[in-house]
């Protein structure tokens, strides 16, 4: 059930919104291009193209409309490097946003299935996927056998949040998610709605540590206060309503939508056989990069 009703909540999220965020993440200039390159441990883009130098074979898994797909693309090589997309429910449009491009390769297919049809990457960008999977460790073993000696995996998951946000965002899930894409879109519209307005307010607190709580002292933006330790209220300013609702809609209507501590998550890169290479926890997520050695734990 939680499985039928995650892939029906991707699939309408994608096919009501084929461009989300995909211009974003190309913008060096943007907040969301900033996120996904220095939680991943590169100052810029030049930094990402640097790194990919060399490699043949890059798999972005679980790639949604395409967006990163393009991202990894236009920071490789065409003469010598494919690119690979793979999603359960959105190859098309990521088909479709990605026509054109040299040397792109898009698959249907799932993370807990046998991926032997992919071949073998020298690089595995799987983030904000895992997460959304009824079993995200085996998952990430299936794609860590797909790595080739020496090569890399990236992995970006939800971690464990404050208590209170934990709750409410649970209490919020369970309501919206057996709602049609549009009710649950309304629904979703009224916590854009109350993100946008304290974004608005531009006031900052100084707060104390309140440890029972998980809340560290410090000075907060009053919505990212809300957003870290009490609801997901999403807001970017970067980005238009819709697009913004969007983003919130993901969190709360997929009832796969897990959440890890970095200890677990670097058990899966020890029994995977896998040499961590970079690791980055911030209030949302957890990043980490492992290199495989000459064979594959399986």
């Amino acid at each position: 059930m939680n499985e039928n009703n995650t892939a029906r909540s991707f699939r309408d999220k994608w096919e009501n919104n084929q461009s989300l965020a995909f211009s974003a993440t190309l913008d060096e200039g943007h907040e969301i291009n900033k996120w996904i390159l220095e939680r991943n441990g590169f100052a810029g883009m030049a930094a990402l193209r640097s790194y990919l130098a060399g490699k043949t074979r890059i798999l972005d898994a679980g790639c949604g409309n395409g967006r990163v797909t393009a991202l990894l693309r236009s920071c490789s090589s065409t003469a010598t490097t494919e690119v690979v997309g793979m999603d359960l429910v959105a190859s098309e449009v990521a088909r479709k946003n990605l026509a054109g491009l040299d040397k792109v390769a898009i698959h249907a297919g799932d993370l807990l299935e046998d991926l032997s049809f992919l071949g073998q990457f020298d690089f595995i960008y799987c983030q904000e996927v895992l997460h959304h999977t009824s079993d995200p460790k085996q998952a990430f073993l299936n794609l860590a056998s797909r790595l080739l000696p020496g090569g890399e995996i990236a992995i970006y998951v939800y971690k464990q949040k404050a208590p209170v946000r934990e709750f409410t965002d649970d209490y919020n899930r369970e309501r919206i998610k057996d709602m049609p894409y549009d009710e649950a879109l309304a629904v979703c519209a009224q916590i854009t709605s109350f993100g946008c307005a304290l974004a608005k307010t531009q006031i900052k607190v100084t707060v104390p540590a309140v440890d029972v709580l998980d809340i560290p002292a410090g000075e907060y933006d009053v919505q990212r206060l809300l957003y870290h330790f009490f609801m997901k209220c999403f807001w970017n300013p970067q980005l238009d309503f819709e697009e913004n609702n969007a983003i919130n809609y993901d969190w709360y209507h997929p009832m796969l939508c897990s959440r890890h501590t970095l200890g677990e998550v670097l058990e899966w890169f020890e029994q995977a056989g896998l040499e961590v290479r970079h690791q980055h926890v911030d209030y949302y997520g957890i990043t980490v990069r492992g290199k495989s050695g000459a064979v594959n734990a399986r």
